[in-house]
C-alpha cells in the first residue's frame, strides 16, 4: 500500500513538472519570424516588379498571417501597394503601422523597414504641402536612426530632405534645413562614388528635384538656381556615364531646365529665362501631359497670358480621354489656372465659359473626393477590425491553452492532495482563495471610483483656468466658451486687460486627455505672465515656443494658437498665428471671410523659432470670431464634418446680437449637425467686437 502510494505520487509529479515545463510554450504558436523567408522575398520581389499591387497587397496579408513576413515589414508593402494605387489615407495609415510596430525594436529588419516606412510617410506629405505634419514626423526618426547608427541609408538621407524641406516652407533664412539639405546632397555624392550605378544617381537627381522644387514653391529664387545648377551638373555626369536611359534623362533635363526657367524669371533675368526654358521645350517630356502644364506654369510666372492661356486649353484637350470625372485637383491643376490667365487677359466670354464649367464639375468632384476617402475609411475599419478580431482569436488560444494546462494542474494536484489532505482542508483552501478574489475585486472597484472622482476634480480645475467672466469696457463685446470632448482637454482661451490693451488667445493642444490638459495649463500661463509684460503677439508666440520646444518636450506634443493684442480705442489689431485655424473678420453686413495670415508653424514644433506677427488697422464694427478645429470638423453619425464653407455661411447669414448669442447659435448649429454622435475632439469659440 505504502509502495503504491508513493509510486502514484512520484507519476503525479512527474506530470506537474511536464506540464510546468510545457507552459511557457503556450499562447506563442502564432508569432510570426522577424525574417521573412526566401519565398517571401521572392513573391513580394516579383509584384513589385511586375506592379501588380492589388496581388502585391494579398500576398502581404497572406504571408504575415503565415508567418513569412513580420508585421512592420507587411505594413510597410500594405502602404506601398497603396500609395501607387492612388489610395492615400490607406497608404499614409499602413506606413504609420508599420512605424508604431518598429519603433522600439532594434532588429536590423524591423529598423530597415521603420526607416522606409517613415521616408514614404514624409514624402508623401510634402507632395502634399502637409509640412508641419512632415517635419513633426521626420525629426524624432531622423534622431533614433542616428542614436542607433543606422544614420547612412539612403532613406536616412530623403528623411534629411524632407525635413530640410518642411523647414525652408516655414522659414527660407532657418541654417538648420540648409545645413540637412547640405548634408543630404554630400551623402548622396558619397553614395554615388561608392555604388557608381543608375540607382545611385536617381536617388540622387530625386533628392535635388525635391529641394530644387521648394526653393522655386517658397519664392527663394537664388537658392532655387544654386540647386538648380547642380542638378544640372549632376545629370550631365549620369549621362556621360549611362547614356542609354534616354527616356528618364529627358524627363529630369527637361525638369531641371524648367527650375532654372522659373528661378531666372523670379530673379528677372528674363533673357536668360527664355533661353532655358527654350531648352526644356526641345525634350520629348514637354510635350507630354505634365510637360505641357508646367510649361503653362512658366508662361503664367512670366505674365505670358495669351500663351498660359492657350497651353491650358491644349492640356485640357489632351487629357479630354483620360478625364471622366473630375477632381478637386484636376480642377485646381488646370481649370482655376486656366481661369486666372482668362482673368488676366480680360477675356470676358472665355471667363464666363471656364467659370461655368468649374461650377458644372465642382460638386461631382467633391461628392467623388467624399467617396474616395469613405472608402479608404472603411478599408482602415475593416483592418482594424481584423487587427481586433485576431487578437481576439490569439486572445482566447492562449486562455484555452492556459485553461487546459491549469486545470491538468490543478487536477494532479488534487490527485496528490488526496493523499495528504482531507476533504475539509480542500473546501477551506477553496474558500480562502475565494476571499482572496473578492477582497481584489472590491479594491479594484474603489479605485476605479477614486480615478472617475480625480479625473472630475481635473475637470473642474482645468475648467476654473479659463475665465468665466469677460472684460468690461466701453464698447467692448465680448464671449467664449469651452466644451471638452472628454474628461479634460486640451483647448484653451484666455484674455488680459491692460487700460485699453486688450490681449487675447485661444488654443489647441495635439492629443485629448490629461496629457493634453497639463500643455494647456503650461501654455495659458506662460500667456498670461509675457502678456502682463506688454509683450508683442509675435514675441509672446516666440516665447512659449522657446519655453514649450526641445528636450524638455519629450511627448513630442504642440499647440496650435491664435494670439491677438487689441487696442479698444483704435481697433487696431496686433495678432500672431501659430499654425491656427484661420479665424473669421466680419463686416458688419452679413458678410465676412477667413484671414489670410502668414504660416507660422504650431508652438512646440521648431525649437529657437521666431514666429511673425501681422496686423489690422481696425476692426471697429467688425465681430472677430475665433475657433478650434473641433468645430469645423465635428462630424455626425455618417463621418461627414461640419466644414469650413458651411462655418462661413452660418455666420454671414446670422443676425448679430451679441457675441455670446453668435457663439450660443453655432454651438446649437454644431449639435443639430452631429445628430446624437459623440463628440471628437474638444470644441472651443471666441467672439470679440468693438463698436
Amino acid at each position: 500500500m505504502i509502495k503504491h502510494t508513493i509510486h502514484t505520487s512520484s507519476l503525479v509529479l512527474a506530470v506537474m513538472l511536464l506540464l510546468l515545463t510545457l507552459l511557457p510554450f503556450t499562447g506563442c504558436q502564432t508569432r510570426a519570424s522577424k525574417s521573412p523567408s526566401p519565398e517571401a522575398v521572392q513573391l513580394i520581389a516579383a509584384a513589385s516588379k511586375a506592379k501588380d499591387y492589388a496581388r502585391l497587397q494579398t500576398l502581404a496579408d497572406s504571408l504575415e498571417k503565415a508567418g513569412k513576413l513580420s508585421k512592420g515589414e507587411a505594413n510597410y508593402w500594405q502602404g506601398y501597394a497603396n500609395y501607387q494605387l492612388g489610395q492615400r489615407e490607406l497608404a499614409e495609415y499602413y506606413w504609420q503601422e508599420a512605424i508604431r510596430i518598429t519603433e522600439k525594436s532594434t532588429d536590423p529588419n524591423d529598423v530597415v523597414y521603420y526607416a522606409k516606412s517613415a521616408s514614404y510617410l514624409t514624402s508623401q506629405l510634402c507632395r502634399y504641402a502637409e509640412y508641419a505634419a512632415a517635419l513633426h514626423t521626420a525629426l524624432p526618426i531622423l534622431s533614433r536612426l542616428e542614436k542607433i547608427q543606422c544614420d547612412t541609408t539612403s532613406d536616412y538621407t530623403n528623411l534629411l530632405i524632407f525635413a530640410g524641406v518642411s523647414k525652408t516652407f516655414f522659414d527660407k533664412s532657418d541654417s538648420t534645413a540648409n545645413e540637412m539639405l547640405e548634408k543630404a546632397y554630400r551623402m548622396h555624392l558619397d553614395n554615388i562614388r561608392e555604388k557608381e550605378t543608375p540607382s545611385a544617381y536617381r536617388e540622387a537627381v530625386a533628392g535635388l528635384n525635391n529641394i530644387a522644387y521648394i526653393w522655386v514653391y517658397v519664392k527663394g529664387y537664388e537658392q532655387g538656381l544654386f540647386w538648380a545648377d547642380r542638378l544640372q551638373n549632376l545629370l550631365q555626369e549620369y549621362k556621360n556615364r549611362f547614356p542609354e536611359d534616354r527616356n528618364y534623362l529627358d524627363k529630369q533635363w527637361a525638369r531641371c531646365k524648367l527650375f532654372l526657367a522659373l528661378s531666372l524669371e523670379g530673379l528677372e533675368r528674363h533673357d536668360e529665362a527664355e533661353a532655358a526654358f527654350q531648352d526644356f521645350q526641345k525634350t520629348q517630356f514637354s510635350h507630354t501631359k505634365e510637360g505641357l502644364t508646367n510649361a503653362s506654369d512658366y508662361f503664367f510666372m512670366a505674365e505670358r497670358w495669351e500663351e498660359a492661356v492657350a497651353g491650358y486649353r491644349t492640356v485640357m484637350e489632351y487629357l479630354q480621354n483620360e478625364l471622366n470625372v473630375y477632381s478637386l485637383d484636376n480642377i485646381q491643376r488646370y481649370l482655376l489656372k486656366k481661369y486666372q490667365a482668362q482673368k488676366m487677359l480680360g477675356q470676358k466670354d472665355s471667363i464666363n465659359r471656364t467659370a461655368r464649367q468649374i461650377v458644372e464639375v465642382l460638386d461631382s468632384a467633391i461628392i467623388n473626393n467624399r467617396q474616395l476617402d469613405a472608402s479608404e475609411l472603411h478599408s482602415i475599419h475593416v483592418k482594424d477590425m481584423e487587427i481586433v478580431e485576431a487578437e481576439a482569436r490569439s486572445a482566447r488560444q492562449r486562455q484555452i491553452y492556459t485553461i487546459v494546462v491549469v486545470a491538468l494542474l490543478l487536477t494532479a494536484i488534487t490527485l496528490y492532495n488526496i493523499f495528504r489532505y482531507r476533504a475539509d482542508k480542500k473546501l477551506k483552501k477553496a474558500h480562502q482563495e475565494l476571499k482572496v478574489a473578492y477582497d481584489q475585486l472590491e479594491e479594484a472597484t474603489t479605485i476605479k471610483e477614486r480615478m472617475e472622482s480625480e479625473l472630475r476634480i481635473a475637470r473642474d480645475i482645468q475648467m476654473s483656468m479659463v475665465p468665466s467672466t469677460f472684460a468690461l469696457y466701453p464698447g467692448l463685446d465680448m464671449f467664449a466658451s469651452m466644451t471638452p470632448a472628454r474628461e479634460v482637454g486640451g483647448d484653451l482661451y484666455g484674455y488680459l486687460l491692460r487700460e485699453d490693451q486688450l490681449y487675447f488667445v485661444v488654443g489647441d493642444v495635439s492629443g485629448k486627455g490629461v496629457p493634453a490638459s497639463l500643455f494647456m495649463a503650461q501654455a495659458t500661463r506662460l500667456f498670461q505672465t509675457l502678456a502682463k509684460q506688454g509683450m508683442s503677439p509675435a514675441e509672446i508666440g516666440t516665447h512659449i515656443n522657446d519655453a514649450l520646444s526641445g528636450e524638455d518636450n519629450e511627448g513630442s506634443m504642440f499647440v496650435t494658437m491664435f494670439i491677438g493684442l487689441l487696442n479698444l480705442k483704435t481697433g487696431h489689431l496686433s495678432f500672431c498665428n501659430a499654425g491656427h485655424n484661420p479665424p473669421i473678420l466680419g463686416d458688419g453686413n452679413h458678410s465676412g471671410d477667413f484671414i489670410q495670415m502668414f504660416p507660422n508653424p504650431p508652438i512646440g514644433v521648431l525649437p529657437g523659432m521666431e514666429f511673425k506677427g501681422e496686423e489690422i488697422e481696425s476692426i471697429k464694427g467688425r465681430p472677430l470670431f475665433i475657433y478650434t478645429d473641433g468645430l469645423n470638423e465635428a462630424e455626425n453619425p455618417a463621418h461627414e464634418q461640419f466644414g469650413d464653407e458651411h462655418l462661413l455661411s452660418f455666420i454671414r447669414s446670422c443676425h448679430y446680437e451679441s457675441a455670446r448669442q453668435l457663439i450660443i447659435d453655432i454651438a446649437a448649429d454644431v449639435e443639430k449637425h452631429r445628430n446624437g454622435a459623440e463628440p471628437n475632439d474638444d470644441l472651443t469659440m471666441m467672439c470679440i467686437s468693438i463698436g
